[in-house]
């Protein structure tokens, strides 16, 4: 039976969500002018990628990653982990300019994904379904829309067990109950169908979710763990490692501001406090890391071997920065100047011709130099789909202080 909200609950939870997002008072965070005029040149260029993208891709097929050195464009079919972003960024690049093509183009792509709402096989329905369909619901809100998030949210719960107090993020072997830091960033969908449903099932796994998370992903210095595997039927801690990262006792940079990023939006849709601590310790992670590079952009692990030649991730530089630029506005002015510059420090790095392609160039996608999976050898100095969505993410946020 599903235990319903106070309607009083979910109208004050939406009020909130409003507030802190939109209405916290941050007059002392004044974005640069001529970073905003960058930001512009950035969304139309971006724009122009996107249509190149676009004529790249057939029916039923969404852009994954694109390797310059082979010059190979690679794509994913639906149940890809990052279909969804395609969509949101031709959204969110939509809402700049209303340039139809590219709205058009994010519906044809989400007819496409519409069928991952019933996939019970997988922890990413927040990046494939919140990302796509959350960002077309706010742009143009419809009846189908509300559904199939609902129907993604309550397919993502089906994978909570709670005798370990976590969604199951990889399916493997009967023995293992493997849960991985990037599951932080699926959450938000879960809060939005509870205050969309009035089912608080959904709020209650993902608080669980965020306490077991945080109890076992993170060390003493607010690093954290890429994957925790669990005993299924006591919820023992089996193992902690680090799949994607340098070595196991490594801050695998992705993993580090999936984790930023996921308890901002703890904080944000729960006003815990502890939320807002446990990302505040992240940052201070981050921020003062002795191998975070001046123009803010990490190498793709914080104890890679080779620093500095490691590899930069801006995957992990783009994230990072859209996280701040919401962890900014709730926190002291000190702090919230450390992030909100910070923020733009990436901004202006990522827009600059290091990281930033040409139009025309990079196979349509916007950003260059991310890596996905080096210890696999995937994705390696390659541009990425979630990294221009959250390039674009970030972009947006910092337009939000324009005091225009």
């Amino acid at each position: 039976m599903k235990k319903h909200l106070p309607v009083f609950v979910v109208i004050i939870s939406l009020i909130s969500f409003k507030q802190i997002c939109f209405s916290q008072p941050v007059s002392y965070l004044k974005p640069q002018v001529q970073l905003l005029n960058t930001i512009k040149q950035n969304f139309d260029d971006a724009g122009k990628q996107y249509k190149i993208m676009a004529a790249k891709l057939a029916p039923g097929e969404f852009p994954r990653s694109y390797n310059p050195a082979a010059d190979k464009f690679v794509t994913s079919k639906s149940a890809w982990w990052c279909s969804g972003f395609y969509a949101g960024t031709l959204l969110n690049l939509y809402e700049q300019g209303h340039d139809d093509a590219l709205l058009a183009e994010a519906n044809r792509s989400m007819d496409s994904l519409a069928k991952e709402e019933y996939n019970t096989h997988t922890h990413d329905l927040g990046f494939m379904m919140y990302c796509s369909f959350g960002n077309a619901n706010r742009v143009e809100p419809m009846p189908e829309y509300k559904q199939i998030l609902i129907n993604s949210a309550r397919s993502l719960s089906t994978r909570f067990n709670p005798k370990v107090g976590c969604i199951k993020s990889w399916d493997s072997k009967p023995s293992d109950f493997l849960v991985i830091i990037d599951n932080m960033m699926n959450l938000e969908l879960l809060f939005w169908a509870t205050k969309e449903s009035g089912d608080s099932s959904f709020y209650k796994i993902a608080v669980t979710h965020a306490n077991t998370t945080m109890k076992n992903h993170y060390r003493a210095d607010y690093s954290s763990y890429h994957v925790v595997n669990y005993n299924a039927q006591t919820g023992e801690v089996l193992q902690r490692k680090t799949a994607q990262g340098s070595a196991d006792e490594s801050a695998w940079a992705r993993g580090q501001v999936w984790g930023l990023y996921g308890f901002t939006v703890m904080y944000r849709e729960t006003k815990d406090k502890k939320y807002l601590d446990q990302a505040e310790h992240i940052a201070g992670f981050i921020l003062n890391h002795p191998n975070l590079p001046a123009d803010k952009i990490p190498y793709w692990d914080f104890n890679a071997p080779n620093i500095p030649g490691a590899l930069r991730d801006a995957s992990a530089g783009a994230i990072m920065a859209s996280a701040l630029l919401e962890l900014c506005r709730y926190v002291d002015k000190k702090d919230g100047m450390t992030y909100f510059n910070t923020a733009q420090t990436i901004i202006k790095t990522l827009s600059s011709p290091e990281y930033k392609a040409a139009p025309g160039t990079n196979g349509g996608f916007i950003l260059k130099h991310s890596v996905g999976h080096l210890p696999q050898k995937s994705e390696i100095d390659a541009a990425l789909t979630y990294a221009d969505y959250y390039f674009v993410e970030a972009m947006k946020r910092y337009q939000q202080f324009s005091t225009k």
